[in-house]
């Protein structure tokens, strides 16, 4: 006797699963980069990365986990997306990479208290939410970056006790930054003059 051929039920079902893991697959790619975008999770990695640990303050930094808002020191809001990075008096030392300029939705970049050397970098200019910036008593160098005057919502400035170098800006979010914020740089001038000193002095 001849095997029937499967009916209209049994085929929709077949065909169901076998699209299925298609369906699931297309919706992991659509839905992860809004959940934690890739971008935020690098610039982490980066921070990471530049980064000497030696009281292991960082040890739920897991880098195969896509999404960092697990991690202890970091805030996120109902996005999914950074808003506060706390990494104060934890003894670490290292750099602060260019790739922190890209949480796009920092509010509060507190790094202060620490031994972080090398400079403070131009890519922080593109953090636009940025209200906190406090990375005061470490071993920065080098000058303030002028792209830091393009964040108009910058309120607390605090770079005391570090070796930067240049004039202290004077325009922008800066000119209601109290001078006090910017003591104990021994090559950094101030305030600014506009046209009467380079912003580079005793840089070189």
């Amino acid at each position: 006797m001849a095997v029937s051929a499967s009916s209209p039920r049994t085929e929709a079902i077949r065909q169901t699963l076998t699209l299925n893991p298609l369906i699931l697959l297309l919706l992991l790619v659509v839905l992860l980069p809004s959940a934690s975008p890739n971008s935020e999770s690098d610039a982490l990695h980066a921070l990471r990365r530049s980064l000497s640990d030696p009281d292991n303050v960082l040890e739920s930094w897991d880098p195969t986990l896509v999404n960092p808002c697990t991690w202890f020191h970091i805030t996120c809001n109902q996005d999914n997306r950074v808003t506060r990075l706390e990494l104060y008096k934890n003894n670490i030392q290292g750099t602060i990479p260019a790739e922190l300029g890209n949480l796009k939705s920092l509010i509060s970049l507190d790094l202060y208290n620490n031994n972080i050397s090398g400079v403070i970098p131009p890519s922080l200019g593109k953090l636009k939410s940025l209200v906190f910036l406090r990375l005061n008593d470490n071993q920065l160098s080098g000058q303030i970056p002028r792209e830091l005057l393009g964040i108009s919502s910058l309120k607390v400035v605090d770079i005391t006790n570090n070796n930067l170098c240049g004039t202290i800006p004077t325009t922008g979010p800066f000119e209601h930054i109290p001078l006090n914020n910017f003591e104990n740089n021994p090559r950094l001038e101030g305030p600014e003059l506009q046209g009467l000193a380079a912003y580079d002095t005793n840089c070189y």
